[in-house]
């Protein structure tokens, strides 16, 4: 099974809910011209991947490959070296895809917190997700209830408002499973 960047997009739109009707007019583009890039018929220049990128909420780098794999591995093996930045760009957090695409129902990230990173306002969306703490500590909010997690917690998110703090000295991080895909 061999991943895409027009798989990537489609998956990416769809879970946000939106038709390649809206997109491509979110985009100022033609539906024919947007089915085209997803079926990976036509290739979009930077500049509409900027665009693209900005309607789908999500980084430009997410939507390229880190490194080269090779074709017995595509679809399949994500390298340490090869992995995706993605996420919310929030300051003190770093994201990667563990997946190795965006077409499964759902998405594998590994989340590194930097001390003092946080988010303030809460956090809905439409999905379930459980989390597990490899290491370091972070103090997570989940419907308003607050929760001390140490190394080897683990949680689970189902549409609730979230939010999260690294008030700790060292980074937290986590292994995210993110039903269905959000980025």
């Amino acid at each position: 099974m061999t991943s895409s960047l027009g798989a990537d997009l489609r998956a990416l739109r769809k879970a946000r809910g939106l038709t390649l009707q809206d997109l491509a007019e979110a985009l100022g583009r033609s539906v024919g011209w947007l089915s085209q890039v997803e079926r990976d018929m036509s290739e979009p220049s930077i500049t509409d991947l900027r665009h693209i990128a900005k309607a789908l909420d999500v980084s430009v780098s997410s939507l390229f490959r880190q490194e080269p794999t090779e074709a017995k591995e595509d679809g399949y093996i994500v390298r340490s070296t090869g992995r995706r930045p993605i996420g919310s760009r929030a300051a003190g957090l770093v994201e990667e895809l563990l997946s190795p695409d965006l077409t499964d129902d759902f998405e594998m990230v590994h989340s590194t917190f930097e001390p003092g990173a946080q988010i303030v306002e809460p956090v809905t969306r439409p999905t379930q997700e459980v989390g597990y703490i490899v290491s370091g500590q972070l103090d997570l909010w989940i419907d308003g209830k607050s929760y001390a997690l140490n190394t080897g917690d683990s949680f689970r998110i189902r549409g609730e408002p979230f939010r999260w703090m690294n008030p700790y000295d060292t980074p937290c991080e986590a292994i995210w499973v993110i039903a269905p895909p959000v980025y």
